[in-house]
This record gives C-alpha cells, sequence and structure tokens, in this order.
C-alpha cells in the first residue's frame, strides 16, 4: 500500500485544470511546483488580450491553487465567453482554456 504524503514536493511541473469549469462566478486553478520558483499566471482573452495578471512572483515547492473572480485587472466583472489562462514557470509555459457562464 502506498500512501499519500501532502507533505512531500511533487515531483514535476504540473497545470492540473480549473475547477470548477465551466464557472461562476469563480474558479480555481491548481499547479504543482517541484521546487521554488518564480511562476507567472496570466489571464486572457478570445483574442489574445490580457484580462489579468493573477501571479507574479516566487512561489515555495508545493501544491498551489489560485482563485480567480472573473474580474479584470481593473476590477470590472468580464463579459461570459471563452478565457485563457496561462502559466510560466522555470521554462515551462502551459495555457488551458475555461468557460464563463453567466
Amino acid at each position: 500500500v502506498v500512501k499519500s504524503n501532502q507533505n512531500t514536493s511533487p515531483k514535476t511541473f504540473l497545470i492540473k485544470g480549473n475547477y470548477p469549469n465551466p464557472f461562476n462566478p469563480n474558479t480555481t486553478i491548481n499547479y504543482d511546483l517541484p521546487k521554488e520558483a518564480f511562476v507567472n499566471i496570466v489571464i486572457y482573452d478570445m483574442l489574445g488580450r490580457e484580462v489579468r495578471s493573477l501571479v507574479n512572483g516566487k512561489k515555495g515547492a508545493g501544491y498551489h491553487s489560485q482563485i480567480w473572480n472573473a474580474r479584470d485587472k481593473m476590477g470590472r466583472s468580464v463579459a461570459a465567453g471563452i478565457y485563457f489562462y496561462q502559466i510560466r514557470s522555470e521554462g515551462n509555459i502551459k495555457t488551458r482554456k475555461m468557460i464563463l457562464l453567466k
């Protein structure tokens, strides 16, 4: 029997996706870091325009989550539709799609 130890660091950089998806009004983005690293998470609209930067700084090794409340960088509620979030860290770049329903 193998037991999961939540006190250990993950072995690889991993984006687990956002939950729920589709969402309204909030979604949580989960990601794993095998070691301390600079992390950048940005939300984009369908045209590739930056909607909001969620994370831009160092994060420790471990299991992380970040909530997006469907608001832009000015604090305004965004329209329903398809959005993308991109996570950059230590040479890794991952982009995923999410759907905001209203």
